[in-house]
């Protein structure tokens, strides 16, 4: 799911208030892929980000890749960037698991030094409990899943899709020993957000879901538990002043609609402003 990425020149729009110092990249999370041209994983957020005066780039890692496989890839992406921009570091803008490849590039990959921002919205940093559970109950139906989501996303264009890794990653055991291995890099800027579902009818996508990992972790996204998604500096939930909520998808405008009062492009471009403002 992506959009080709511009060219340098293009970057800037009729604005200025998101022309960060350092290009933009944003990385997406488990299950899709961000370089689909006929329906972009980011929706309508990487247009108002460059019509603001952002130069904006995409991960296009694995959707089913293990943490480090697709860490590796997104390394070689960095880089790819960096010449392409001339810049000397990138801000990261990532969601979901894109959050944790994103800090294994920078903490265990030797990247700390092109990286001057990681902002992860809703990213599961402490696992997931009911993860736990899946993993748990599954048992080797989990691998037997594997062989046929793999095979599936191979032929999407993935190339080391890992389905069974990926997903015992985000167990809070797996997550615990990540965070240990993967500390943060001092020269990095690290912020997070984390969204929140109101209730199970919020986002039919999720109706299963929702009341599952509330059952288990609390308030969440549909998907992740908002407990797990701080991570540095904690900017907070993003969340709609009405009954429905954000959900998982919502924080990446999958649906390419406006909530009642609430328009997630906004937050995107305050992220890119502040971090504007802030000489990143």
């Amino acid at each position: 799911m992506g959009e080709t990425d511009p060219a340098a020149g293009e970057a800037a729009g009729a604005g200025s208030s998101c022309a960060t110092r350092y290009p933009i990249l944003l990385v997406h999370g488990a299950g899709f892929r961000d370089d689909y041209a006929l329906f972009g994983y980011w929706g309508r957020i990487p247009k108002a980000l460059r019509a603001e005066g952002a130069a904006v780039y995409y991960g296009r890692q694995d959707a089913w890749g293990s943490v480090r496989d697709n860490a590796l890839a997104l390394r070689d992406r960095a880089l790819a960037c960096l010449r392409e921009s001339g810049s000397g570091k990138l801000n990261i803008i990532a969601h979901s698991k894109g959050g944790l490849e994103a800090r294994y590039m920078i903490s265990s990959l030797g990247m700390g030094d092109r990286v001057e921002s990681l902002t992860t919205i809703s990213t599961p940093h402490r696992g997931s409990k009911t993860i736990d559970l899946v993993c748990a109950l599954a048992g080797p139906a989990l691998g037997l899943a594997a062989i046929f989501v793999n095979l599936h996303y191979r032929l999407l264009g993935d190339r080391r899709s890992d389905f069974a890794a990926a997903v015992r990653e985000l167990s809070t055991r797996a997550c615990g020993e990540f965070n240990r291995a993967n500390p943060d890099h001092p020269g990095v800027l690290y912020q997070s957000y984390a969204g929140k579902m109101r209730n199970a009818l919020s986002d039919p996508l999720f109706a299963f879901s929702h009341p599952i990992v509330k059952l288990v972790e609390g308030d969440n996204d549909g998907l992740v538990a908002t407990s797990s998604a701080a991570w540095g500096a904690d900017r907070g939930l993003i969340e709609s002043r009405r009954w429905r909520g954000v959900s998982h998808a919502d924080l990446v405008d999958a649906w390419r609609m406006n909530l009642a009062g609430f328009d997630i492009r906004e937050v995107y471009l305050r992220i890119a402003r502040e971090l504007k403002e802030g000489g990143h």
